[in-house]
């Protein structure tokens, strides 16, 4: 399986292309990357960074990619820090994406149901048309909103059916607890263990292993139990060992979880 990974590179903070790069690789994939973005350090908990946006090189890269021939199984868009950028990544698709290939967009877009700064109502919808064109989104329970308008995940995944034939809403709170909610030909949830507090980089943790996970041919719900039990090891590991958490997950002693499950496949 050869994937790509299009996302920003922070170079400290573990989250984005240097999250995606060590995950795919335990699914067994090839990696390739497409930077959206040079940052110093993630935008959340640190001041002062710096920001290169790589739209002209994005460019560049996949000219000379197509004199290559390459064509991906699986490709996974993450951060986009530009309206033109969502348009180019729909480019990428269609010069790169092998026929039957899969398509998955985390549409990052805000927590906490605010937007991250920079990001806006239309940024929001430029993202639901490259949503439009995926086979699998996985927004948090923020960008199911800000998408769709709707608080209630159920209510949410409804109208993102109508997008993407498999939305996933990587986590809500509802009366009953905290859910995974999932569409495959039907509204689905998935009860979560939640542990307290805020970690960085959990959303590119669980894009880039349920990635790794339906491009090995996983189903879906298969997918999302290996993706949520790595996770969630990872997370309670963090919980554990990191003392500031903005410095991202510590998840590379969990890869087994992936490696041991592909392993020989």
């Amino acid at each position: 399986m050869r994937a790509l990974a299009v996302n920003d590179i922070s170079c400290v903070g573990k989250c984005s292309l240097t999250v995606a790069l060590p995950v795919l690789s335990a699914c067994g994939a090839t990696v390739d990357i497409l930077p959206t973005a040079l940052l110093s350090t993630h935008t959340g908990g640190f001041s002062g960074y710096t920001f290169l946006n790589l739209d002209d090189e994005m460019k560049k890269i996949c000219d000379h990619w197509e004199t290559l021939g390459l064509k991906y199984d699986v490709i996974l868009s993450g951060y986009l820090g530009s309206r033109s950028q969502i348009d180019f990544v729909k480019e990428v698709k269609r010069r790169f994406l092998k026929e039957g290939g899969i398509f998955i967009v985390d549409p990052v877009l805000g927590d906490n149901f605010q937007f991250y700064r920079g990001f806006d109502e239309g940024f929001a919808s430029d993202m639901g048309t490259l949503c439009a064109l995926a086979d699998y989104i996985l927004p948090n329970d923020t960008e199911a909103f800000l998408l769709t308008g709707e608080r209630d995940a159920s209510r949410a995944l409804e109208k993102l059916s109508l997008l993407c034939p498999h939305p996933v809403i990587t986590g809500a709170d509802d009366e009953d607890g905290y859910f995974l909610h999932y569409f495959d030909g039907a509204k689905k949830r998935m009860p979560l263990k939640k542990v307290d507090g805020s970690f960085h980089g959990a959303g590119d943790v669980f894009a880039s292993a349920f990635a790794g996970c339906i491009g090995r041919g996983m189903a879906l719900e298969e997918a999302l139990k290996l993706t949520v039990e790595f996770c969630y090891r990872s997370i309670l590991r963090t919980a554990r060992e990191v003392p500031d958490k903005k410095y991202g997950m510590n998840y590379e002693q969990e890869l087994s979880i992936l490696t041991s499950h592909f392993a020989g496949k």
